[in-house]
């Protein structure tokens, strides 16, 4: 009974590792093949891999793309965790009345889809355009600020500084540390396996991010890696050996980040501290 329940479980997650892997498995095979191998589904490698790298480099401006999206990635995912980090410790470090109430209104505003703000939003970044350029439409800047920090961040740092060892906060502060000493010399690096699990999240989020740089970013050198690759695919007659290839360069990024980092990934996500 044991060996068929045993056996049932791995041909179950065979099965799901499978179905899991094989989008991947496909894309990298397809960027070996012709257009046409690949909307014929061939799941053989091909031999044109070097001509569609060639061809992608050639036709398309993707290192800009890849630089801009880099650009917003990293700074999207430091601001994220300085910022969420701080709200996070302070709404768990500090006592005040209305906290809880403050904290409740924060997380209601997670139910509010980001379609719904785009609008105002758009205003309000279309209104400092000719004030504060860098922050203004069809920038960078206005591409980072709204992903900067999320009230699902604030409520993941707070639930696991619940865990975090609050003598050494004492300790600290009978050191003479200031309360920003404290912060950065003894939360921080105890939190670490927490901030490597939200950077992990930011990172990935902010890289594919597509709905609000459609938005904001009208000019072709401010593209991001995935409007260049929506761009690829809304072409009258798209080279799918091309994208593929994009598509593929445009993953290597997020996948290096996780494999770096997923040691602390698991543990940051269960909320363990470690010093």
């Amino acid at each position: 009974m044991k060996i068929f329940q045993r056996a049932s479980i791995y041909t179950f997650l065979t099965i799901a590792a499978i179905v899991s892997i094989f989008p991947f498995l496909w894309m990298i095979v397809s960027v070996t093949n012709k257009s046409v191998d690949v909307t014929q589904g061939r799941l053989l490698p091909g031999t044109h891999l070097v001509a569609n790298l060639q061809k992608l480099f050639e036709t398309v401006d993707i290192v800009p793309a890849l630089i801009n999206s880099t650009i917003i990635a990293l700074i999207s995912t430091v601001l994220t965790l300085l910022l969420a980090s701080l709200a996070g410790y302070g709404f768990e470090m500090f006592r005040s009345r209305g906290k809880d109430i403050v904290f409740t209104i924060l997380l209601l505003s997670m139910m509010i889809p980001f379609a719904a703000i785009m609008v105002p939003l758009y205003r309000m970044f279309g209104s400092v355009t000719n004030t504060m350029p860098l922050f203004g439409i069809d920038s960078l800047g206005a591409v980072i600020l709204p992903t900067a920090t999320t009230a699902f961040f604030i409520f993941f740092f707070r639930q696991n500084t619940k865990m975090f060892p609050k003598d050494l906060v004492e300790a600290g502060r009978i050191d003479g540390l200031s309360e920003l000493g404290v912060f950065f010399r003894i939360y921080v690096p105890t939190m670490k396996t927490t901030y490597a699990a939200a950077a992990i999240i930011t990172f990935m989020n902010s890289w594919n991010n597509y709905l609000w740089p459609l938005v904001i970013l009208q000019s072709p050198e401010k593209r991001t890696i995935p409007l260049l690759i929506s761009n690829l695919g809304s072409s009258y007659s798209p080279d799918y050996g091309v994208i593929m290839s994009a598509i593929v360069i445009a993953t290597l990024p997020t996948a290096l980040v996780f494999f770096l980092m997923q040691k602390h990934f698991v543990a940051g996500m269960m909320g363990s501290v470690k010093g």
